[in-house]
């Protein structure tokens, strides 16, 4: 049994889990826990294909030499390694962590050791340990990602995720690039108003190795979700924010 008190086979717990990279400590760039410190797991996988994914390296093959099969123990023990007694939170990224449903045994690893657990995922499977996750961020792309959301699906999470005992949080955001997302974050934001709301720059340049000019560039971009947030009637209860790990480090990785 996990900590929910649903049942986990044997089986899945000891699946290994496919991880693209472990860092930190380093701050959260996004979402509802901006700023926070943190550690990150990056898992392989994605069941989408964003035209902008500032992470292809997880899904296009690219990255296929980085994946390690690793044990919830052999996780904790290399987040240990790395950030030693300076870290109390780890961020479970991808590619899409949901995709896994042998992450309930990390989670329960953690848990254990009195870390408190982040997830970003965009809304589109559900994973029994979800309810264990103490912060949620589900985050469903725009038109610009050439995506499509099935509604259905995410309204089933958000019931899901809104019937978690107390403490455990979760949050909507949606990174917005132009006109059309910023109507489509509207109309998130309106099927599930009672759901704390992000919106946020995206970055269109991935590869770029010009950091002044690309961080020049995505303040600039910022400023105009600034702008378009305010004249919105649609987008009152929400609040506005870059992504913070690009102002600081540009797209480099690993931090």
């Amino acid at each position: 049994m996990n900590s929910s008190g649903n049942s986990v086979s044997a089986g899945v717990i000891d699946r290994p889990i496919p991880v693209m990279e472990i860092f930190g400590p380093t701050v959260q760039g996004e979402g509802m826990v901006i700023g926070r410190k943190t550690m990150f797991v990056r898992t392989a996988g994605c069941d989408y294909r964003c035209s902008w994914c500032d992470s292809a390296f997880t899904w296009d093959g690219s990255g296929a030499d980085s994946i390690s099969r690793m044990s919830p123990n052999e996780i904790w023990e290399e987040l240990l390694r790395l950030g030693g007694d300076r870290f109390d939170h780890v961020t479970l990224s991808g590619g899409n962590p949901a995709l896994l449903s042998q992450l309930g045994g990390l989670v329960d690893v953690l848990h254990c050791h009195g870390i408190t657990v982040a997830v970003e995922t965009q809304g589109s499977r559900w994973q029994d340990w979800l309810i264990d996750i103490d912060e949620v961020t589900l985050s469903p792309k725009p038109p610009s990602s050439g995506m499509n959301t099935d509604w259905s699906k995410l309204d089933d999470i958000i019931s899901r995720l809104s019937g978690r005992a107390p403490g455990r949080s979760f949050s909507l955001k949606v990174v917005v690039f132009d006109d059309a997302d910023l109507a489509y974050a509207e109309t998130v934001h309106e099927r599930y108003p009672n759901v704390p709301f992000y919106v946020q720059t995206g970055n269109p340049d991935v590869t770029t190795s010009d950091s002044s000019s690309h961080i020049s560039h995505l303040i600039e971009r910022y400023e105009h979700l600034v702008d378009a947030v305010m004249k919105s009637d649609r987008l009152n209860d929400v609040r506005v924010l870059p992504q913070l790990h690009t102002l600081v480090w540009s797209n480099k990785r690993g931090v």
